[in-house]
């Protein structure tokens, strides 16, 4: 069948394909076909080279006409495949696509395969369609219908640029014991107990708790984080209103920093964080005396994870607080024994972000200056220089 194609290898062609089938790292088929041309090369016969290969006598026939009519390369990669004619046209996919994006029938919360199959075949003339293809077809168009993250769209204006540096600024401040820098944000918590008691981990079973649980009301953590040195501290409360914030502020400055001169506070933007909080709580004198040796910043609205402190609450969550605990006592006595032993580890956050970065990473969402604006603030500038 195959007389007239003689395989007659140069010496850099057989070097080649005993190096290819010496590494041992290229798909079964490829190392078939270098076998199958050394054996021809060697004057083996097709059914002697089909035998010790494992392959037909139709792919010894094949590999070597490719190597014939064409060249090395050719007989030993894969010829391209037509493949099934695409069941759905250019404007098919655009209506699909156009559909996936629409809102879902009534009563669904979200379109699914089922329904955008059903749909199309509502909308075209195919008598069915599988799920398949649309998944297919949706997967070339990066479109999930049955997936939605929920995110939050921050407001990049002059607010926001000059509440972001005035941050980042302050971390990047030198340490200054008498102008500490503390992070403070506070977090919910739901005390649940249990119902049954767990059972205890042993040899080969792993512990066990009741699906069932008890609600033991709720409960809020404050947390103060030193910017520039490792410490924190963690307080538990009831609640989180106004008299509690100021609370936590009064035991900052005559409790954990009685020695400093003004202590900036980096703050969200949560109704009790204000100065009048403490002046709803405490006599005038008293919110007063507080407030002059305090300086809040606060970050941007939408923009929480500019606030160190969230990184904090976040390492709090993930190794105390994963678990069921019932009351206030244990909370407060859990989280202390946390708080001490990542104080004594002397755990620190490393900040990278900083004025220069945000500046190149976000400088498209900065507000532009009109070229009349800028051309005023150079002459300005320029007078100021002389």
């Amino acid at each position: 069948m195959n007389v007239r194609y003689r395989v007659d290898l140069n010496q850099i062609e057989r070097t080649e394909l005993r190096a290819l089938l010496s590494s041992g790292k290229h798909a079964s088929r490829k190392l078939k076909r270098a076998q199958i041309l050394l054996a021809a090369d060697a004057g083996a016969g097709d059914e002697e080279i089909a035998r010790s290969v494992g392959v037909g006598g139709s792919t010894v026939y094949r590999i070597k006409r490719r190597f014939v009519e064409g060249n090395l390369e050719r007989a030993l990669s894969d010829e391209p495949r037509p493949g099934a004619e695409r069941k759905l046209t250019v404007k098919e996919e655009a209506l699909l696509v156009a559909t996936a994006c629409a809102s879902p029938p009534e009563g669904r919360a979200r379109w699914t395969l089922e329904l955008l199959a059903g749909a199309m075949v509502k909308l075209t003339e195919h008598r069915s369609l599988s799920h398949e293809t649309v998944r297919r077809r949706l997967a070339e168009n990066g479109l999930k219908p049955w997936r939605k993250d929920m995110w939050c769209i921050p407001q990049v204006d002059g607010e926001y640029v000059a509440r972001m540096e005035d941050v980042l600024d302050l971390y990047a401040e030198a340490p200054d014991p008498k102008r500490p820098v503390i992070c403070f944000d506070e977090s919910p918590i739901q005390l649940i107990g249990e119902v049954r008691q767990p059972i205890p981990a042993r040899s080969g079973q792993i512990e066990r708790y009741d699906c069932e649980y008890r609600r033991n009301r709720t409960a809020n953590l404050f947390v103060f984080l030193d910017v520039h040195r490792s410490w924190r501290k963690v307080k538990v409360t009831e609640r989180r209103a106004a008299k509690d914030f100021a609370a936590c502020m009064r035991e900052l400055t005559d409790v954990h920093y009685p020695k400093a001169e003004r202590i900036r506070v980096v703050l969200d933007n949560l109704s009790t964080h204000s100065a009048g909080a403490l002046y709803q709580s405490l006599p005038a004198c008293e919110a007063r005396r507080v407030l002059r040796r305090l300086e809040f910043h606060y970050v941007p609205k939408h923009a929480s994870w500019l606030n160190m402190v969230e990184i904090e609450i976040g390492v709090l969550a993930k190794q105390c607080l994963d678990r069921r605990i019932k009351s206030r006592a244990k909370l407060a006595a859990e989280t202390a024994a946390w708080e001490k032993q990542r104080n004594a580890a002397r755990a620190r956050i490393k900040w990278m972000f900083t004025t220069d970065k945000a500046r190149a990473k976000m400088g498209r969402a900065y507000p532009k200056l009109d070229a009349k604006s800028a051309s005023s603030q150079r002459v300005k500038t320029s007078v100021q220089w002389y």
